[in-house]
């Protein structure tokens, strides 16, 4: 927003010190990101910046980290397993947490604060509580079968779900916030049942919340590393396991060539979501 014409001096200084203060702010949180960015693009295998980076020479620039990752087996069978988990426990975690939302978001429900509460406290709960406390859980034996789910597909699959459910109920919640009911009764007046009404009338309004909810699931499945400690064996090993062994272990270059393509995927996503934001503002009527 501009500084209006009729501002006096004091509010034309502030109007410029504040945005230089957010500007300061933002490059203190980002700077640590971005200074991985052109690491992983380092012709020698360090971890800092050689001469040649620093007097911008090409021959300190390369591609090898990243062919290095393309052409390691384990790179990609974590990066497979990341999206195979990220992808099954999003759609999970975004399921229960939409039909939870809509629960809460009805006055009749009673105990309403305490649901909420417990359904948030896996965002509460310190991870590593949570991490140990699915690891015990989920290394009991289940169902008929007597399998453990610990160091399986379903049980890292089912241990992300409910992390990123909570993120999914605050999204949506917040969408059924500006959410009229009066469409609700108009449907039924006009003789549309409870599903026609949800996939006709409540989902359309409510699809961006459902969808930044999603991302924000996959996001935090993505980079989810703790509860992947516990959880998961060596075939399960997502991206950020296979950075810590490969910090622990092996040190490589490699490991800000993935840190970048993480960089630009999460970058990716919060454009989606704030692409949404804005489109569920404008469909509420709220102007940006």
């Amino acid at each position: 927003m501009a500084i209006p014409v009729y501002a006096g001096p004091l509010e034309r200084v502030w109007y410029y010190l504040y945005r230089f203060i957010c500007g300061c702010i933002f490059l203190f949180l980002i700077l640590p990101i971005l200074v991985i960015i052109p690491l992983s693009f380092n012709a020698e295998p360090y971890f800092t910046f050689t001469p040649e980076m620093l007097s911008f020479d090409s021959a300190g620039y390369s591609m090898r980290w990243y062919q290095d990752m393309v052409n390691n087996e384990q790179w990609l069978h974590a990066l497979k397993n990341s999206f195979i988990i990220g992808i099954c426990s999003t759609l999970l975690a975004t399921t229960l947490g939409t039909v939870a939302a809509l629960g809460l978001s009805r006055a009749e429900l009673p105990y309403k604060g305490l649901i909420m509460g417990l359904l948030l406290s896996p965002m509460i709960v310190p991870l590593i509580i949570t991490a140990a406390a699915m690891f015990f859980f989920y290394s009991a034996p289940f169902g008929i079968s007597e399998i453990a789910l610990a160091k399986t597909y379903l049980g890292v699959i089912l241990a992300h779900a409910a992390l990123g459910t909570p993120f999914v109920v605050i999204t949506v919640t917040a969408t059924l916030v500006g959410f009229d009911r009066n469409l609700i009764r108009a449907a039924n007046n006009m003789g549309a049942d409870n599903v026609t009404t949800f996939f006709k009338v409540i989902m359309p309004l409510i699809l961006p919340g459902v969808i930044s909810g999603a991302l924000f699931a996959f996001v935090t499945s993505f980079d989810e590393v703790v509860v992947v400690l516990f959880m998961a064996g060596f075939e399960q090993r997502t991206i950020p396991r296979q950075m810590w062994s490969g910090i622990r272990e092996q040190i490589s270059p490699t490991i800000l060539a993935v840190a970048t393509l993480l960089v630009l995927i999460s970058t990716i996503l919060l454009a989606t979501m704030e692409i949404l934001r804005r489109r569920s503002d404008r469909l509420r009527g709220i102007k940006n």
